[in-house]
């Protein structure tokens, strides 16, 4: 007996001076754990807590909820440690660190929409290297420690079945034998990177999802301390998507939905650098040019006889889509059309052109001048759910056109106010008896589903995303790096840590929005075979797993398996 007492006492004596030892910060001095942190996007930025939990308490056990701003369980402290989040990955790059726990971004612009979003990053610090995010920290009991011991159990029970065959004779907290819970088990690193194999990323996220939806902190501080160890900004696609979604459940976590937009600092990149992002996309991926061509061909065929036009864009960008528009109309027979174009834009827009709606005017005044065109520009620099009759300045004889590409889903509907922007702009353009409407959208479905859902219907879409660029763009490319993280990574986040007003990426399928439209009273308008030849045309200069189907009227753009974006026309 006094022999198993002291083999007993012996090995909590090596669990505790490990502990010390993490707690010393010699957590990170293993070579294999050293390579593991140079390798992930989080990487802590000195010494952390084993559970990622200082920072914030528990207040009720069940108070986090789905719905965000009405739900948040945490409370936060004074924290003075430091917090990377989204790293720019150029060479003279701000790096980011927060004071506060608060390391979320988000956006009012689509990974689709051509004229992208700012970054809501920056803060006086600045970090010598590309250093990221530790997880949140806190927690430290020996209770707590079990705790987090058998939620790591679970994990890999859950995740390699009940046969699993890591263990380590009590140095994890996976037990020895019949899987019991050695009592002086503690977390090893080197084992959990070791595991780091055979685990599927897309189940450990959904897994910690999971565990943030149910509000069990420890469980989703677990998952997010492994996560780390399988994440990579220039990794496979699924590994860089994760990046960012990690870094929404962290956001979520650590701010309610309804606070983050009032408690981040934001710097935008410079106007110059954030065009070039979006270019690097527009010409990796055929989703920009997809929903110009599609809406461009349908456009002429409306009113290819008309002698006055008026285009009302709800997403002018840089308008470079009625450039195309303008030469396809000035070979018609008899000459062209006198063309009135009216830009709704956003301070978004704004900052990504370096300046207001007056440079897409010029612009376009001066390629109307090229093709003899009669040529009028209207700006109306107010987002499109403010959008009212006296801003469109519409005038008898034109024949009207509306434009949609990419951004009805950032208005609000009836789930998230009383007012419903979305179908009300519909009513809008409808009274104005337009000679057609084109609609452009995500094939995704993120806008009135609860949390956990939404996360999975997220990680399918963006992983198909993610996917097809990396079939375009070297994945150690920094352009690649910072074109996803700049274009695309603040809407994941948004929609992943965001509710109520706060989430304004909203996406719907083409059989909610076919619902909205009729609601409106609109008819659909079935597309030709010369938009679909249009746009197989185009998709020739790209990877073959794009594919093209179309289907009631309307087109579905394919990566794979994969709906991605959907085109349709209205009348």
């Amino acid at each position: 007996m006094r022999s198993k007492e002291k083999d007993r006492t012996h090995k909590q004596s090596k669990a505790n001076k490990r502990v010390r030892d993490i707690h010393n910060n010699n957590y990170w001095n293993t070579g294999e754990v050293e390579q593991q942190k140079h390798q992930t996007f989080f990487k802590p930025v000195k010494e952390v807590d084993r559970y990622g939990l200082s920072g914030f308490h528990i207040l009720e056990n069940n108070a986090y909820s789905d719905m965000g701003s009405q739900g948040t369980s945490l409370s936060f402290q004074n924290c003075k440690e430091e917090y990377f989040t989204l790293e720019s990955s150029t060479a003279t790059a701000e790096f980011i660190v927060y004071d506060s726990p608060v390391v979320s971004v988000s956006s009012n612009a689509s990974p689709f929409s051509p004229q992208g979003s700012h970054s809501c990053l920056s803060d006086p610090h600045h970090s010598p290297d590309y250093t990221y995010g530790s997880p949140v920290s806190g927690m430290s009991s020996a209770e707590d420690d079990n705790v987090l011991r058998q939620k790591l159990r679970e994990l890999e029970i859950t995740l390699l079945g009940p046969e699993s065959d890591i263990t380590d004779s009590g140095n994890f907290c996976f037990a020895t034998g019949a899987h019991q819970v050695d009592p002086s088990a503690r977390w090893d690193w080197n084992q959990m990177v070791q595991m780091i194999p055979k685990l599927d990323l897309k189940q450990v996220l959904i897994a910690c999802a999971q565990a943030v939806s149910d509000a069990d902190i420890p469980r989703a501080a677990g998952f997010m301390h492994l996560l780390d160890q399988m994440v990579s900004v220039s990794g496979e696609p699924v590994q860089r998507l994760g990046a960012y979604m990690v870094e929404g459940l962290r956001a979520r976590l650590e701010v309610s939905g309804s606070k983050i937009y009032q408690a981040l600092k934001c710097d935008a990149p410079i106007s110059s650098d954030l065009l070039t992002y979006m270019g690097i996309l527009y010409q990796a991926c055929p989703y920009w040019k997809f929903a110009y061509a599609s809406a461009n061909v349908v456009i002429h065929e409306v009113v290819q006889y008309e002698p006055r036009i008026h285009i009302i864009d709800f997403q002018i960008a840089q308008g470079s889509q009625w450039v195309a528009l303008m030469e396809m109309l000035a070979r018609r027979p008899g000459g062209p059309p006198a063309i009135r174009v009216t830009g709704v834009d956003d301070s978004q827009s704004a900052h990504a052109r370096g300046g207001g709606l007056h440079i897409v005017g010029e612009r376009l005044s001066k390629a109307a001048e090229s093709f003899n065109i009669p040529f009028e520009f209207h700006d109306a620099a107010i987002y499109g759910c403010e959008v009212r009759i006296e801003n469109l300045r519409v005038q008898p004889g034109e024949a009207l056109v509306v434009n949609f590409p990419y951004v009805l889903h950032h208005m609000p509907d009836e789930s998230v106010n009383i007012w419903n922007h979305r179908d009300q702009v519909l009513r809008l353009v409808k009274s104005l008896s337009p000679k057609i409407v084109t609609l452009v959208e995500q094939e995704s479905n993120t806008n009135t589903k609860p949390f956990l859902p939404r996360f999975i219907e997220t990680l399918e879409h963006y992983t198909a995303m993610f996917e097809s660029i990396d079939v375009a763009l070297p994945r150690n490319d920094k352009r690649r790096i910072n074109a996803e993280q700049h274009c695309v990574a603040r809407d994941i986040v948004n929609m992943i840590a965001c509710e109520g007003a706060e989430r304004v990426e909203r996406h719907e399928l083409l059989g909610k929005w076919r619902s909205r439209f009729q609601m409106a009273g609109f008819s659909q308008y079935p597309l030709s075979s010369s938009v679909s030849g249009a746009v197989r045309d185009l998709l020739k200069e790209y990877n073959r797993n794009y594919s093209l189907e179309e289907r009631d009227g309307a087109l579905y753009l394919w990566w794979l398996n994969r709906a991605m974006v959907t085109s349709s026309a209205w009348r």
